[in-house]
């Protein structure tokens, strides 16, 4: 499990990577302006609608699989995973539709403050990429099937293509004409789903055409999938209020949100991703065999591993949000005022991370053990904190108090994620979680400290680009220093399996 964790953890960080390249071309060309808010917009509307319903397909489909292979066979769990593609497929086509007729009113659902040209500029968008409603619903199918198969490997690279494709389109959209930026998204999103569905058939996937919506895995699938999808539907709405409000504050505040948020799901997709997305096929495998031991043991790990590259990230974003904003952004049309709204937002939704972190690894445990109304209660919950924080905070913080109040919900919902699911399981190895925690927040301490001290001692010398990569690498390197030092348990065996491979690569070299 490690290895392929940290395997997926250099493949997600090199698609992150090309990811910021993406969101810095877009700045570059558009800035934070109401073509790149519009453009945004357009994005969000099929990504949330099809996210919504395919967080919760994807989260289904993994325990039911599991289960219809285990006590039925090969066989069974390949007609559910055919009868759920053309289920989605007629799906999304009744979405298409619906999109199509009712874009206007959709637009001004996602984006109030968008009138005139802006508006009709977003609506011409937003029928361009609903297109891609048809790939992303299957995409969300594939990687499920994928995953459950034991291949994290393709899943993680598939934004690999899509985001060359998409900084393509930016180029080719600033010599042509804004439209090539949303038929690029589509071409993106394609280039995602033939890449799954080529990898589905090397492993025993082949698709037929035929849908029976009266077969019971699917029913069972879809009572397990509703709560995942209204917990979305809550989740997407957060977002819509935040987006919404953000089209007040000012032009371009869409995009000072988007890109700090952005920057924040770096972490969380380097690390908690691949850390959830390996974790949850396997205690799901353990929950259909009631072994909690096991469930409680990966657990603890996940918890540890996750603290220990969350703490620093967030001092690191919270000690230098402006410098990194400018290192990132700070180029072509991409001006001041944009500079300030996004560092604002990236300091306040640094508070949130670690809430963020552990909500996404609590609710797949949840999901594991087929209870998904856990945390669809708690994401209700959790949206109305937002709400009411948001409604406070906006008038008198601007952008900053938008992210500040999904920080806060985000803490909320996690700490009471934490103990339901304490109640759930048992009372797994809390002292080993408290220890670790402590030792790596002595450890982020040490680090910040010397980032700034060093920060501060190199900007009279060197360029502030230099002076900042420079102490954000010293202080990690502290950081690194210190919690080998305190003997971490998931800091020895990683060193232990670095080691290890080390010297597997020396004694091939011998041979």
């Amino acid at each position: 499990m490690k290895k392929t964790v940290v395997m997926l953890m250099v493949i997600v960080l090199l698609s992150k990577i090309i990811g910021f390249l993406r969101d810095i071309s877009l700045s570059y060309f558009y800035g934070a302006s109401n073509i790149s808010d519009v453009y945004l917009i357009a994005l969000t509307i099929p990504t949330v609608i099809i996210g919504i319903i395919g967080k919760g397909i994807y989260t289904g489909f993994i325990p039911m699989y599991t289960n219809i292979e285990i006590h039925e066979g090969l066989e069974k769990a390949n007609q559910y995973t055919n009868n759920l593609v053309n289920f989605v497929m007629l799906l999304c086509s009744g979405i298409f539709l619906v999109g199509i007729i009712f874009t206007e009113p959709i637009v001004k659902l996602f984006a109030a403050g968008f009138t005139g040209q802006t508006l009709e500029l977003a609506i011409v968008f937003s029928r361009i990429t609903l297109v891609s409603l048809f790939f992303s619903g299957l995409i969300f199918v594939y990687t499920a099937f994928l995953q459950v198969k034991g291949i994290f490997i393709i899943p993680a690279m598939m934004g690999l293509p899509a985001n060359i494709i998409v900084i393509g389109s930016f180029f080719l959209s600033s010599q042509t004409n804004v439209y090539v930026l949303a038929v690029g998204s589509v071409v993106a999103t394609f280039s995602q789903f033939i890449l799954l569905l080529v990898y589905s058939y090397k492993h025993q996937y082949s698709f037929r055409l035929g849908l029976n919506l009266k077969e019971n895995n699917i029913k069972r699938m879809m009572l397990l999938a509703l709560p995942v999808i209204l917990g979305s539907s809550v989740e997407q709405i957060n977002l819509l209020i935040d987006r919404t409000l953000a089209s007040h504050i000012a032009e371009g505040g869409i995009s000072a949100l988007n890109y700090a948020n952005t920057i924040n799901l770096v972490v969380l997709g380097v690390i908690v991703s691949s850390i959830t997305s390996v974790l949850y096929p396997k205690i799901s495998k353990m929950a259909s065999e009631n072994n909690q031991k096991e469930i409680q043991r990966h657990l603890t790990v996940a918890i540890n591993t996750i603290n220990l590259f969350i703490l620093p990230a967030t001092a690191i974003y919270m000690l230098f949000p402006k410098e990194i904003i400018q290192l990132l952004f700070g180029r072509g049309e991409f001006d001041t005022q944009a500079i300030e709204m996004t560092s604002s937002a990236l300091f306040y939704y640094s508070i949130g991370i670690i809430g963020m972190s552990h909500r996404e690894l609590f609710s797949r445990v949840f999901y594991s053990l087929q209870d998904t109304k856990t945390p669809m209660i708690n994401a209700s919950l959790s949206m109305f904190v937002n709400i009411i924080l948001n409604l406070l905070l906006y008038r008198t913080m601007g952008i900053g108090g938008l992210a500040l109040g999904t920080s806060i919900s985000f803490l909320l919902c996690s700490y009471l994620l934490f103990y339901q699911l304490r109640k759930k399981i048992g009372r797994f190895e809390l002292k080993s979680i408290t220890i670790t925690f402590i030792k790596t927040g002595i450890g982020t301490i040490l680090m910040g400290g010397i980032s700034v001290i060093v920060y501060n001692n190199l900007l009279d010398l060197i360029r502030p680009t230099f002076a900042l990569l420079m102490s954000i690498v010293i202080g990690l390197v502290a950081y690194i220093v210190a919690i080998f030092f305190m003997k971490i348990k998931e800091v020895q065996t990683l060193v232990f399996h670095f080691k290890k491979q080390i010297k597997t690569i020396k004694r091939t070299e011998h041979m």
